[in-house]
């Protein structure tokens, strides 16, 4: 039944000093435990089921009994209930010898993307007389880590990203050259086919803004709603994919270019100030390593977000420095993140993230990304950098 590896799990939770690992989903809510787990993706499950991981032993899986066909490979220990009377004695009778145990759910609400146990089903966990404590790190190092495949296919669609961003840049250029009319959802259109022609996805279009459409993180143009690119105008472009083949990891990059032969001097000014600040969290990065220290997610986020304050923007980053990047565009190990939220998990071997430090003025905004994977040795970037922003024309 399950993807994941049982006994470096259970050598986890020894380490750890946790009884065990309960995952538990009701009609697909907790999204971490589908991905870990081979369920019959044709029906919907819509009744409750737990799958427990002790510190050792065998795992124990309970499941309604009218839907124990859609788990195909199920582990030694199954147990059916029927009424919730059975489920709850049931489920006792599964953790019974657990002090502590491991469920997706945030103290507070401090790391919200692993929050996906709801509250009552807490209380009924906690009334069998146990300690629930976050799997926040247990879902970072069994999910949001690469393999090695993973990584390549990685540094492929980065290479595939750039190309496409180098072709969409162009493509606006040569639109103004010629005098024939551009908008910004023509841009996106045409980077979505170029992904396409190569067997890369995306779950989602990527944001092609113009001056102060780019001042909203999240603008995405549309044929109803998109502004036409004109000479002078500042274009950021953040786009992101990864192969179509199963596993593979995403790349995410967002560039600036001006629509003219020589940038202004205030977007060039405001720029500047944001690459410092990108730059200065990869630096970070590297010296920690250097050092063998282990940095926690909201600790290079203060360290960008400190230069972009100190310049007099600080009030126009308002998001987090980065999130965590694996087969999903936001992934569910550490973001780079003490202002959105407080990520205190450690930024650990074989996970990747971005570093997306922004401005966003009123009149424009600006955003530089970088994709991050953190090896054994500290940080690589196996993209190029913006520097400056690209001159169009």
């Amino acid at each position: 039944m399950a993807k994941i590896d049982l006994a470096e799990v259970q050598r986890y939770l020894k380490d750890q000093k946790i009884d065990g690992w309960l995952i538990f989903d009701f009609r697909g809510q907790n999204h971490i435990a589908a991905n870990f787990f081979d369920i019959r993706r044709d029906i919907l499950l819509t009744r409750r089921w737990f799958y427990f991981i002790p510190q050792k032993g065998e795992p124990s899986l309970l499941v309604h009994k009218i839907e124990r066909t859609n788990f195909p490979s199920p582990p030694k220990n199954v147990h059916w209930y029927v009424s919730w009377q059975e489920l709850k004695s049931k489920l006792g009778e599964m953790i019974k010898r657990s002090r502590n145990i491991a469920m997706e759910y945030s103290p507070e609400g401090a790391i919200p993307y692993v929050s996906c146990v709801d509250g009552g089903t807490l209380e009924m966990v906690r009334g069998l007389g146990v300690e629930v404590v976050t799997s926040a790190n247990l879902v970072q190092y069994f999910q949001s880590r690469w393999s090695d495949e993973q990584l390549q296919s990685h540094i492929r669609a980065l290479k595939q990203a750039d190309r496409v961003k180098d072709a969409a840049f162009k493509f606006i250029g040569d639109k103004i050259k010629t005098k024939q009319p551009v908008t910004e959802y023509d841009a996106q259109k045409f980077i979505l086919e170029s992904f396409d022609k190569v067997n890369m996805t995306a779950d989602e279009p990527p944001i092609v803004a113009v001056n102060a459409n780019a001042s909203n993180p999240h603008y995405s143009p549309s044929a109803e709603r998109c502004s036409t690119i004109k000479k002078d105008d500042l274009v950021l472009i953040d786009l992101f994919s990864k192969e179509k083949t199963p596993n593979s990891v995403y790349a995410d990059i967002t560039w600036m270019g001006f629509v003219g032969a020589t940038v202004p001097q205030k977007p060039k000014d405001v720029f500047e100030v944001v690459v410092r600040a990108r730059d200065a969290g990869l630096q970070m990065l590297k010296e920690a390593a250097a050092q063998k220290n282990t940095l926690q997610g909201w600790e290079v986020d203060a360290r960008v977000r400190s230069i972009i304050e100190q310049a007099g923007y600080g009030d126009y980053f308002f998001h987090r420095t980065g999130h965590s990047l694996d087969t999903n565009l936001h992934g569910t190990g550490v973001n780079i993140d003490g202002h959105e939220t407080q990520d205190r998990r450690e930024i650990i071997p074989g996970v990747g993230f971005t570093i997306e430090p922004g401005i966003y003025l009123e009149e424009f905004g600006v955003r530089s990304e970088i994709n991050v994977y953190y090896s054994d040795e500290g940080p690589k970037v196996f993209g190029p950098i913006q520097k400056e922003i690209l001159a169009l024309l």
